[in-house]
């Protein structure tokens, strides 16, 4: 039975990713949402505990599966019923919800026996030792999973980038940019080891982009987009037309010099009349994954540059890993995917890490000679589901299961065995 893949499922505030070990790609990506015939304050809060953990594993594949849908179903049936989302902030905040979205996600969409499989999962910065132990006592009472491992999402994401040409050693120590649809993190790992004190997260990530879009397009006037289709048209225009641009001021002359070959259309179809409509695409193609690195342009609230802030959280690190955490910054989630993004925030960094030494130098008048710094940020094709690949990466190497808390173990210690991992640390380095 061990020879059975491991269930990896990377549960995020937007999205769940679900699938086997092994794999390139999860099996499944849709909404971490739940639609149940109850007012949605009715069950659960952050600190209430499942209420069926005693109840008979059979009963899940019963009638109690017509109480609700998840993901897809659940965002289609939110008139009907009431929608929830169980994750806020990376962390699980209703864990009713929470097992029953997991009870659909093995049986429904994984179609596996859970007390044949060891399960992965992951979890963000910072989570309190208390949720693992929840998350253990579910996983083992109520699913009966042969073994658990949670594993911090950052370090997954920086196994994910050993599959890119650019990573000359299988190192478990660098800074990952991890930029998905609600939030950005910046985070430092050394030797697989989260350094806490130093995560910095930006209020800027997919759907602030998708705002700028829409409010870019309202500004210039464009009247053929229907107000009930804004929202998709925005997002369409982000993910297929944008990119970084290495100069903004360069770029606006490109665009007034050619405006032929710059300029684009984006065709669409009205949702509810269904006549086609097109809309012109223009300086949004690269303005707006610009409030990355110039966040002034479309918020007075946030003002600081990505590149500052990788180079903060990087001179807050100890200083015996910081030449690692600057030749490993690693991008994760589909905000990190515009085409240029790597360059531009490489380049940036670069900028403000040699300014320093040249300071430094001339403070020290010439006596000192710093030893140039490498600033390395990588891409991969991995990068948008990074997190969960690097899980399906981390789950098939041999020594997998060692590091995995088991049933037995669990029976004889209780769930406080999962408030301490053991790291994979340098055997996978």
């Amino acid at each position: 039975m061990s020879n059975l893949p491991v269930v990896v499922m990377d549960n995020g505030t937007g999205y769940s990713k679900l699938g086997f070990s092994g794999n390139n790609e999860p099996s499944f990506v849709f909404p971490t949402a739940i639609a149940t015939h109850e007012s949605p304050s009715a069950s659960g809060s952050s600190n209430s505990k499942p209420s069926f953990l005693s109840n008979n594993l059979a009963s899940k594949r019963g009638m109690e599966d017509l109480n609700f849908v998840i993901g897809d179903e659940a965002v289609a049936q939110a008139k009907t019923m009431a929608l929830n989302y169980p994750i806020r902030h990376g962390q699980i905040n209703n864990w009713d919800h929470m097992e029953r979205f997991w009870e659909q996600s093995i049986f429904k969409y994984l179609r596996c026996e859970p007390e044949d499989h060891h399960f992965l999962l992951t979890e963000p910065p910072h989570n309190p030792p208390e949720n693992r132990e929840m998350t253990a006592e579910i996983m083992f009472e109520s699913f009966n999973v042969k073994g658990l491992y949670i594993a911090v999402q950052a370090v997954l994401a920086l196994a994910a980038s050993w599959t890119s040409n650019k990573v000359s050693e299988q190192t478990l120590t660098g800074t990952v940019v991890d930029s998905g649809d609600g939030v950005t993190h910046v985070i430092p790992v050394a030797d697989g080891y989260v350094i806490g004190s130093s995560i910095k997260s930006i209020p800027i990530a997919g759907r602030d982009i998708t705002s700028f879009v829409q409010q870019l397009l309202r500004e210039r006037g464009e009247t053929n987009i229907p107000p009930e289709d804004s929202l998709r048209v925005a997002e369409a225009i982000k993910e297929d037309f944008s990119y970084v641009c290495p100069d903004i001021v360069k770029e606006f002359k490109k665009y007034d010099q050619e405006p032929d070959k710059h300029f684009k259309k984006y065709d669409g179809l009205h949702t509810v009349t269904g006549r086609n409509y097109s809309v012109d695409v223009g300086f949004e193609r690269f303005l707006a994954p610009e409030i990355f690195f110039n966040p002034e342009i479309a918020s007075s609230d946030f003002l600081t540059p990505l590149p500052e802030v990788v180079d903060t959280v990087v001179q807050t690190s100890p200083i015996d890993v910081r030449r690692g955490l600057y030749k490993n910054i690693v991008l994760s989630g589909g905000s990190t995917m515009f085409k240029g993004f790597d360059k531009r925030l490489q380049r940036d960094i670069k900028r403000v890490v040699d300014q320093r030494i040249r300071i430094s130098e001339e403070i020290s008048g010439g006596a000192m000679k710093a030893t140039p710094m490498e600033v390395n940020v990588i891409s991969h094709k991995k990068q948008r589901h990074a997190v969960w690949f690097g899980g399906s990466l981390l789950a098939s190497t041999g020594e997998f299961q060692g590091y995995c808390h088991t049933k037995a173990e669990y029976d004889e210690y209780g769930p406080s065995i999962c408030r301490h991992n053991r790291v994979f640390g340098s055997v996978l380095g």
